[in-house]
């Protein structure tokens, strides 16, 4: 191990060094290779070293790197352009980040109302449960206390009610509220995915009560779960929804979609970004959408996500004492731990396949969407062994 570097004290690491990556494996400085089912925390949505976006990176990095919002970006352009021909959108606002992707969604709703003469209308419905970012704003929106300690007051304006509650929900509105805020499938929060009449019923809620629906598919979106985003799934449309990790397939990126008539009181100079929409995030991003918007890529997510849930509930069901339950959509994938969650997450690391801790004690497992049949296949048979040798240790254990 290298020496203990001078770095914020912030992380609980690994003590795995990777030195490069290809598709969905990663390689140690030593040469040991992983099975990467984390990708960076659903980030690298193609896989490491993807020709293509290596390709169209290396190309933009020989022209112009940065430019800031001050002149005209063509990649920009040709990026929103294609988000909203292909999604329920009409505006765009390019960020560095998902928690930047939400400050904008939420600024977008507050400010919406507020154009729209309702000044006093700020307050936004959140969930218990969601994860929406680290910054002042996005940790009052999670709500949990474990983010919000030591930070001061709460930032007001976020009223928390419990997921999956259309009554709670309809409790919480009063003359104050200006929007509902929610995860489709809840990611930090244990791979929780919103039921479908929850999701119509929110989009209804809104409607009748002059509300913005707000949906933060920064970990969802992007083809995660079998669809260009999560959404889609329960046939609704939000009026701004937040998105980033996959976009960018590794490369920092994030973005704040609307509709006209919701992003109409960001007019010059209520929002900005220096580095957002840089010319290095658009040619990638753009180069994500050449691969995940091609014929047949969604299908192939669904059809390698249905090999993979099977299997996954087929262990659940051979090894109930490790495995509680299997939940979520697509490769949006968690797995409920009937042990303490890091026992777990240390037996498949220890068969060199890497996931990711999560609330509720679970383990997400978010393989690259290029992730084959094959390379799923081996997936399985690791967490298997993984499980017998837990299963063997309690055996020993016991005896």
């Amino acid at each position: 191990m290298a020496e203990t570097a001078p770095l914020y004290d912030t992380y609980m690491r690994a003590p795995l060094r990777f030195e490069r990556g290809e598709g969905v494996w990663l390689i140690t400085e030593t040469g040991e290779r992983y099975l990467d089912f984390a990708a960076g925390v659903a980030v690298n949505s193609l896989g490491h070293a993807h020709p293509h976006l290596v390709a169209e990176l290396k190309s933009q990095a020989d022209k112009v790197w940065h430019l800031s919002n001050l002149y005209e970006v063509p990649g920009q352009e040709k990026l929103s352009k294609r988000l909203t021909d292909a999604t329920f959108a009409d505006k765009v606002f390019f960020t560095n980040s998902g928690a930047e992707a939400l400050e904008c969604a939420i600024k977008t709703a507050r400010r919406y109302q507020f154009f729209k003469g309702h000044p006093d209308r700020y307050h936004i419905i959140t969930f218990e449960g969601a994860f929406h970012g680290r910054t002042i704003a996005t940790i009052a929106a999670g709500g949990q206390e474990k983010y919000l300690e030591g930070f001061g007051p709460k930032a007001p304006g976020f009223d928390q009610v419990p997921f999956g509650d259309l009554d709670a929900v309809r409790a919480a509105i009063t003359g104050a509220t200006a929007a509902i805020l929610i995860e489709p499938v809840q990611g930090e929060g244990g791979i929780r995915p919103a039921t479908n009449e929850f999701l119509r019923g929110l989009r209804q809620i809104c409607d009748e009560h002059g509300l913005l629906l707000v949906l933060d598919e920064v970990q969802s979106g992007v083809g995660r779960t079998g669809k260009l985003f999560a959404h889609e799934w329960a046939g609704i449309t939000p009026d701004i929804m937040a998105i980033a990790k996959g976009i960018g397939g590794g490369f920092p990126l994030g973005a704040c979609l609307a509709t006209a008539d919701a992003a109409s009181g960001m007019k010059a100079g209520t929002h900005g970004s220096t580095y957002g929409g840089n010319p290095l995030a658009m040619a990638v991003g753009n180069a994500v959408l050449d691969v995940v918007l091609a014929d047949g890529f969604l299908q192939h997510v669904r059809d390698v996500a249905l090999v993979f849930r099977q299997g996954l509930a087929s262990l659940k069901d051979r090894f109930p004492d490790i495995i509680e339950d299997v939940r979520g959509e697509g490769l949006l994938l968690g797995v409920k731990a009937a042990i303490p969650q890091s026992d777990l997450l240390q037996a498949i690391r220890a068969e060199h396949l890497l996931g990711v801790p999560a609330g509720d004690n679970v383990i997400r497992l978010l393989p690259p969407l290029v992730v084959t049949a094959e390379e799923a296949r081996e997936g399985l048979a690791r967490i298997e062994r993984a499980a017998e040798s837990l299963r063997a240790a309690r055996v020993k254990k016991s005896a």
